[in-house]
């Protein structure tokens, strides 16, 4: 496997799955979670609701991941995963590195060979960058996967710094 660093924006990543560090509801948000929403179009809403009306109807447990279609963004899929909060009382680093398991399995279902991931839980959930990064990066490295093109899409130079130093 592959793994590369790009600062940038991940709804412009022409891969098989973009990964979206998305809320429990699956209803869109902020941070990468609605920039996706956004660029992807109604199609990715859509096809949340419909997993909230089936199997997911109280939502996506954190750690876990489920794939949609990835509407107009030039993946070919959003694969939807509930970060953990941050807390300096409770260690929740197996969560964090769930999200990218969970992710990486659900990439492995569709035959995705290409995926892009974000810094997951280091936005408005408060992970310290660095810790997040090496979580990232082990866990990634250590998953048995398909998946050949792994990409971290870092959205400012202080996140690709801290990645970079990790990878």
């Amino acid at each position: 496997m592959r793994i590369t660093l790009v600062n940038g924006d991940i709804t412009e990543q022409r891969v098989d799955a973009v990964v979206n560090a998305a809320n429990s509801s699956l209803m869109g948000g902020g941070g990468v979670d609605g920039a996706i929403h956004r660029r992807g179009g109604p199609e990715i809403l859509e096809a949340c609701r419909k997993l909230r009306a089936g199997h997911y109807g109280k939502g996506l447990a954190t750690g876990q991941a489920v794939a949609t279609t990835a509407g107009r963004l030039p993946a070919k899929w959003v694969i939807h995963t509930i970060g953990p909060v941050y807390s300096m009382s409770v260690d929740r680093s197996e969560l964090l590195a769930s999200c990218y398991r969970e992710s990486l399995r659900v990439a492995d279902s569709l035959e995705a060979r290409s995926v892009a991931f974000p810094a997951i839980s280091t936005g408005i959930y408060g992970w310290p960058m660095d810790d997040a990064a090496r979580i990232a990066l082990d866990t990634v490295r250590q998953a048995d996967t398909s998946v050949e093109d792994v990409r971290f899409v870092l959205f400012d130079s202080a996140a690709y710094a801290v990645f970079e130093a990790r990878l």
